[in-house]
């Protein structure tokens, strides 16, 4: 249960290593899984759930440190960060040096030990603090299938790390209500295994043929269709 879910992303960032490219992995995954399992950390401070979810927490957030590393280091050329055009307020999450990124956290982390230290005895920030860190994991999915969406392929995302993430989360699911845990986990895993189960639609609707936009980059047909097969 702990070992898992960080497992599954070794196979992407294996791929991408392997590719020198992350076109097709949408990098606001490793955001939600960061920010969610950090705070999820600080829900286990005011309510002790399974230590295995802990220790599942630890993991992702190490593993996650990793992905986001090498999804900078192997960036499409058309990244918003390479031309300083980023649609985002602050750009965020589309910055330009790994170190910007570890700030980030560092802040983040900091603020949310001090609003804990504040609202920590109040029983109300506990729950509501829960279903924060499960709602935001829950949207882990989002990002993806919009990036699905827009390029119309599934180019570049693993089959492995999808077939993770739907087998991954219907035993967590099942999990929560084997074991009683707390009600934000059971229903974030119901809304999280739904959104799974769209973008398997749109493996089989669109494929993964690569996307005209990474044809359009000079990418030689024959080596792109390869990329696409692996």
């Amino acid at each position: 249960m702990a070992v898992g879910p960080p497992l599954v992303y070794a196979d992407q960032a294996v791929s991408i290593v392997r590719k020198k490219d992350s076109t097709g992995f949408s990098r606001d995954v490793c955001a939600i899984l960061l920010t969610a399992n950090i705070t999820r950390c600080f829900f286990w401070l005011g309510m002790r759930f399974e230590f295995a979810l802990l220790l599942q927490s630890i993991l992702m957030i190490l593993a996650q440190l990793a992905l986001l590393y090498i999804c900078i280091r192997y960036r499409p050329t058309t990244s918003p960060e390479n031309y300083a055009s980023s649609p985002r307020p602050l750009s965020f999450w589309q910055w330009p040096s790994y170190a910007q990124y570890i700030e980030f956290l560092a802040g983040f982390i900091l603020c949310s030990a001090i609003v804990y230290l504040i609202f920590g005895r109040s029983e109300l920030y506990i729950w509501l603090l829960g279903f924060i860190a499960l709602g935001l994991e829950s949207t882990l999915p989002i990002p993806q299938l919009i990036s699905n969406y827009k390029r119309k392929s599934l180019y570049g995302f693993r089959a492995s790390t999808m077939i993770g993430w739907v087998g991954g989360d219907a035993f967590k699911t099942a999990y929560f209500f084997m074991q009683g845990s707390p009600l934000q986990f059971k229903a974030c895993a119901i809304f999280q295994l739904s959104v799974d189960m769209v973008i398997i639609a749109q493996r089989m609707y669109y494929g993964n043929a690569p996307p005209p936009t990474t044809l359009s980059e000079g990418e030689d047909l024959e080596q792109a269709l390869a990329l696409a097969e692996e």
